[in-house]
């Protein structure tokens, strides 16, 4: 489990940010709230106003981080909306101050949008810009190499089901969340059981490409209120890497379609669907497979659970309920979602 973000001290400001030319002295190094799995800083110097981006991975991953702000920087060119890296006085873009590996970013102001607050008519912006995320990585990464990517395995799924249980029903003091679990546990071990010829193949080599990796409302970030509702970055690049394509804007529109009782709003999702299919060269069969792989990975699924009792991390559980809802309305109207991202 990882805490969330500490106060860095001076020295360790000093270090980092001797070296790098121009950015100043530092003023005040505030820890920045939202995201589960990332740790940044909001700086602000004599110079200006900086993100200060911790990557946990270490000193070990230089290349990797290095090798994605390469990538970013080309997508910046090719018009995408990136934030850029500012390079250190050695040339590199990542830094390493007292063992730990940073990158620094001009500070971009904005805020962050659900679904609920996007339009028909935005939706439909935020369907093509993923569009083309997938489009221009294309054209600016290696091609991408053959990955596989199994389904996940239903006798796998029941073990976890049986030891997430044994937990729950074991707690000496259960809550409310505790019930909704044990419940949401026995209800999708019966959902699997129902629907266990139902697990997909492999994906096509054709299917597959470079995708963002972890595209959601917390790694967009929209322009302030008062100006025009437009992305103005894409946050978050650590998991860029060689996917189904089409799966990752069924699990963007997943997260930023869900309402509050688990269910979709499938009249933005098929506006963000036409979106991206138009903007991606997509076609329809890949977004029914796709529709059907993140169905089934959802209903095999139990990452919030397995934070909050087996990494003791309870920091995912407001978000269990409407997830755990959904898998079931979704295997419901499951001809209603899959029409709605391929008509």
């Amino acid at each position: 489990m990882q805490p969330s973000s500490p106060a860095l001290t001076e020295g360790t400001l000093h270090s980092l940010l001797r070296q790098y030319d121009g950015v100043g002295e530092p003023l005040s190094c505030t820890p920045v709230s939202h995201g589960l799995l990332n740790r940044g800083y909001r700086l602000t110097t004599t110079r200006g106003g900086y993100f200060l981006k911790h990557h946990l991975d270490g000193p070990g991953s230089l290349g990797r981080i290095e090798r994605q702000h390469r990538a970013t920087d080309r997508l910046g060119e090719l018009g995408l909306p990136v934030v850029p890296v500012v390079p250190g006085s050695g040339g590199g873009t990542a830094v390493v101050a007292e063992g730990r590996c940073f990158a620094l970013h001009p500070w971009i102001e904005g805020t962050h949008r659900h679904g609920s607050e996007l339009t028909a008519g935005q939706s439909r912006q935020l369907g093509a810009l993923l569009g083309r995320v997938h489009v221009r990585l294309a054209r600016t990464l290696p091609e991408a190499p053959s990955a596989g990517h199994e389904s996940a395995d239903p006798a796998a799924t029941y073990d976890m089901i049986g030891a997430l249980l044994e937990r729950v029903r074991s707690r000496r003091d259960r809550d409310s969340f505790d019930e909704l679990a044990e419940h949401r546990l026995t209800e999708r071990r019966e959902l699997l059981r129902r629907h266990a010829d139902a697990r997909p193949g492999a994906v096509p080599d054709r299917f597959t490409g470079w995708v963002h990796g972890d595209f959601h409302p917390l790694n967009l970030l929209y322009a302030p209120p008062g100006r025009s509702p437009r992305p103005v970055a894409i946050l978050d690049w650590d998991r860029l890497g060689v996917h189904p394509r089409a799966e990752e804007a069924v699990r963007g529109a997943a997260i930023f379609f869900l309402r509050p009782g688990g269910t979709l709003d499938l009249r933005k999702v098929r506006a963000f669907a036409r979106a991206y299919r138009g903007a991606a060269g997509a076609s329809r069969a890949e977004l029914a497979a796709a529709v059907h792989r993140v169905w089934w990975e959802r209903l095999n699924d139990f990452w919030m659970l397995r934070w909050r009792y087996q990494l003791c991390d309870v920091r995912t559980d407001p978000q269990f309920p409407a997830a755990a809802a959904l898998v079931v309305w979704w295997t419901r109207h499951y001809p209603a979602v899959q029409t709605a991202f391929c008509d």
